[in-house]
């Protein structure tokens, strides 16, 4: 298993950018105990609706926060007080900033006592987190699907994937290997190109999809390290795929998988639904050929790299900025941002750049 020094992505051993960590209706059920980027969290929902993600371990004696299921307290459905939260040991009280805020049996609390809180965002069904190793505010915001809101489209409901003893740079490498996708799934494409928009990584490709019997065309694009949207047409059929994938420990990742469907009735009917599940469903069987794939291969720490495989050493450098210093990332904007080809698979025209619409403001 390959860890993030082996690939030489810089000083941090986990990236930054949002990343999703649970489906929001696992919420629905209480809180969860999750662990991403080698750390224990505790996730809940408070009262008013608000999401509150803190560090797992009560300081009072270490006892996770939400992990506890036969607790009294937890039975009995008192643990959330508005916002706030109590430990399933001794009671113990924390707001929805990680600070101490009661003690059943002591007062006053000690002001000190705080656990760290993190950014969360509830966006298209996954709950996101904004991870940085060093601590510091998001830089951009996550990625958001105007078809989301639109009442025509049947939303996701996650596949949760196991997770692959695989480091996401191996998920990553997929952006620039044109040379996979007629293998793979059966797709050669006719054009291929990458672009870089500071944390933004593009591909944008075409070709004749066997599975489909019709010309695909596809704009892909990572917000970030680890949430992955394509925008799909093939033949009078539309689709947005959701591939997320968030470090559990380094070189262990996380992943789910979703496709939004626009319907033909408002409201939904059954029928439609079972249709949005069929579109999901046809896309999780293409997306588990790269899984597979994914779980038996061995590291590949330096790609024996040809002529025509894809840009893969530039899709590694602008991956790279999420594991460096803050203060050195404008330094990959400024040599990597751009339109990337590939001999041969150049793009006839820009007539392709319609489909993409706003995706990326």
């Amino acid at each position: 298993m390959a860890k993030a020094s082996d690939y030489n992505l810089g000083p941090h051993t986990f990236p930054r950018g949002w990343f999703v960590v649970a489906e929001s209706s696992e919420l629905d059920a209480g809180p969860l105990a999750v662990r991403f980027f080698g750390q224990d969290f505790a996730l809940y929902r408070g009262d008013s609706g608000r999401l509150v993600m803190l560090d797992a371990y009560c300081a009072h004696m270490g006892t996770h926060l939400t992990a506890s299921r036969s607790a009294i307290i937890v039975v009995d459905g008192k643990q959330i007080e508005g916002d706030s939260i109590r430990c399933p040991y001794h009671g113990w009280r924390y707001g929805p900033d990680g600070h101490l805020n009661d003690i059943p049996y002591h007062d006053p609390c000690p002001k000190t006592v705080a656990l760290k809180s993190y950014a969360v965002r509830e966006v298209m069904g996954c709950v996101m987190m904004w991870h940085d190793p060093e601590g510091a505010p998001a830089l951009f915001e996550p990625p958001l699907l105007q078809e989301w809101d639109d009442p025509a489209w049947v939303h996701w409901r996650l596949d949760h994937l196991d997770a692959l003893q695989v480091h996401g740079q191996e998920l990553m490498d997929n952006m620039a290997d044109v040379q996979h996708l007629g293998p793979t799934h059966g797709a050669p494409c006719e054009y291929f190109e990458n672009e870089f928009i500071d944390h933004i990584c593009i591909q944008r490709q075409g070709g004749f999809q066997k599975a489909y019997d019709a010309f695909l065309a596809t704009t892909t694009w990572y917000t970030g390290p680890g949430l992955l949207l394509s925008k799909q047409e093939f033949g009078r059929v539309l689709t947005y795929e959701l591939i997320a994938n968030t470090p559990v420990d380094d070189g262990v990742t996380q992943v789910w998988h979703g496709a939004l469907t626009r319907a033909q009735n408002v409201p939904h009917t059954e029928a439609d639904i079972a249709a949005a599940g069929q579109v999901q469903a046809g896309a999780l069987r293409a997306f588990s050929a790269d899984f597979e794939v994914w779980r038996n291969k061995r590291p590949a720490i330096r790609i024996m790299q040809l002529h025509k495989d894809g840009p893969f050493r530039t899709v590694r450098q602008w991956y790279a900025q999420f594991y460096d210093e803050r203060a050195k990332i404008g330094q990959y904007h400024a040599r990597l941002n751009g339109r990337h080809h590939i001999p041969g698979f150049e793009r006839p025209g820009d007539q392709h750049m319609a489909m993409e619409g706003g995706l990326f403001a």
